[in-house]
């Protein structure tokens, strides 16, 4: 079907095409002028993205889709709305009473349908790109409709405080007992310590301990030293005993030993000297021989002395190196000993320190949580509130209009074109070409009119149909 064939349909049914629309467009006109007008009031709010100031957390830089689709879902929330019906005290109100009592079918409170009625009318959008959300209201009153959505948002505003609010009471409650239980785990702990303390009558710091390495690298220092003058002592009492004694450094370094050996000497030399002059039998020469003996003799009297002074100098360094050795031994023991009981009582420090340092952190949360239950500011603010507005939002009569033309039109063209598929007839040329299949030789002229250019025209038609039969023959 061609348009030229569709616009003949359409001319040759118009009737049906007018009544159809007009039977679309005057009931809509009709009731968008009788329906009640109805007034929709906005209010917007911002969800603050910036962190907060005691939990140091907030959203991300992007408010995520979800995180604005949980903001709308509690704007739309029985909470929220049962929150508006007690701030407003809308189940008090006589009125709205009354109208609970004609329109409910069941059992129900009035508060559980108020709230159902306010949610049918509330309309919340988040914005796509932004913090921002939009809460809208209808109502037939403007000043209700503005009321009841500044009201949802204040009720909104107080919820979102609650959500973070009553979480922080429950954590602090939960860290109030904890506080209590680390408390008394630390004063256990310091009870442990202070009893393992007085009980082994030591203090759990490293002064004592490196006062006592220090006393017993001294000890080791000493009985180095103590083994080395031993055991030179060893060795000049070995000397004098294999009777060498007069070769060693005490006896010849000593002066009466130098003196007697010097006299000796001189004596010696007197006695060689008068004996070869005078003879062994001289009075002088013996006198001078025993005066030699005698100095032999006291002689060997101070080497037996100083010899036996060596041996008693060997035996008190031994007793010395002996004694030292027992007191190393004895430090040795003894910082064994602290080295035990400090490794028993570093379990009890570290046991105070543990205590000590949960103790902190319990507390620290605790007055985190305290701080965060006690907030009064929430992160929602008001961006705009509603004010009454002063056109009503609908019906809209303009619009429905276009819209009822539009859906006229094609339900009129549904209508006749339904009609023509159900009777088809010939509307023109091309009708009759489809319809038999055959070219087309002529037209007849329709009725000729009265008037003279009517029939003018009507002769100028048949003399041209003349031309096209002669012309196709």
């Amino acid at each position: 079907m061609t348009f030229k064939q569709f616009l003949s349909i359409l001319a040759a049914r118009k009737k049906l095409f007018l009544a159809v629309l007009i039977s679309v467009v005057l009931p809509a006109i009709v009731l968008s002028l009788t329906l009640p007008k109805r007034y929709t009031a906005v209010a917007s709010v911002v969800v603050d993205v910036k962190p907060d100031p005691l939990s140091a957390t907030g959203y991300s830089a992007m408010m995520t889709p979800s995180i604005m689709a949980t903001q709308a879902d509690i704007l739309t929330s029985d909470r929220v709305a049962r929150k508006v019906v007690r701030n407003l005290k809308l189940a008090e109100n006589p009125q709205i009473r009354a109208q609970w009592e004609k329109e409910r079918t069941a059992d129900g409170d009035i508060e559980t349908w108020l709230v159902e009625s306010f949610q049918k009318e509330l309309d919340v959008k988040p914005s796509r790109e932004s913090s921002v959300i939009n809460v809208s209201y209808r109502a037939a009153d403007p000043k209700f409709a503005a009321g009841l959505v500044n009201a949802f948002v204040q009720a909104y505003i107080e919820t979102a405080l609650d959500l973070r609010v009553d979480p922080a009471k429950q954590y602090s409650t939960f860290f109030d007992l904890r506080v209590k239980e680390a408390r008394e785990a630390l004063e256990a702990a310091q009870s442990k310590l202070s009893a393992f303390q007085r009980d082994k009558g030591v203090v759990m710091t490293d002064e004592r301990m490196d006062v006592e390495n220090q006393r017993l690298n001294e000890l080791s220092s000493q009985l180095v030293a103590l083994q080395a003058l031993a055991s030179e002592a060893n060795s000049r009492q070995a000397q004098a005993n294999s009777g060498s004694a007069d070769k060693m450094q005490e006896i010849t370094n000593n002066m009466v030993v130098g003196t007697l050996r010097a006299d000796l000497s001189r004596q010696e030399a007197r006695f060689q000297e008068l004996s070869s002059r005078l003879g062994d039998k001289n009075p002088q020469v013996l006198e001078l021989s025993a005066s030699i003996s005698e100095l032999k003799a006291r002689l060997d009297s101070e080497v037996k002395r100083l010899s036996a002074g060596v041996g008693v100098s060997s035996a008190i360094s031994r007793q010395r190196e002996a004694q030292t050795r027992h007191e190393l031994e004895l430090q040795r023991a003894k910082i064994l000993e602290m080295k035990q009981v400090r490794d028993e009582g570093v379990l009890f420090l570290r046991d105070v320190e543990n205590a000590q340092r949960a103790f902190e952190i319990v507390v620290a949360r605790r007055n985190q949580t305290s701080l965060e239950s006690q907030a009064t500011l929430s992160n929602v603010s008001i961006l705009n509130t509603a004010s009454a507005p002063l056109e009503h939002s609908s019906p809209k009569v303009f619009l429905n209009s276009l819209l009822a033309v539009f859906v006229g039109v094609l339900l009129g063209m549904g209508a006749v074109l339904a009609a023509e598929f159900s009777d088809r007839r010939v509307r023109s040329a091309e009708d009759v070409t489809s319809l038999v299949g055959a070219n087309l030789i002529g037209v007849l002229p329709g009725r000729p009119k009265s008037t003279a250019a009517g029939r003018l025209g009507f002769a100028q038609r048949q003399q041209r149909l003349i031309g096209q039969v002669t012309t196709s023959k």
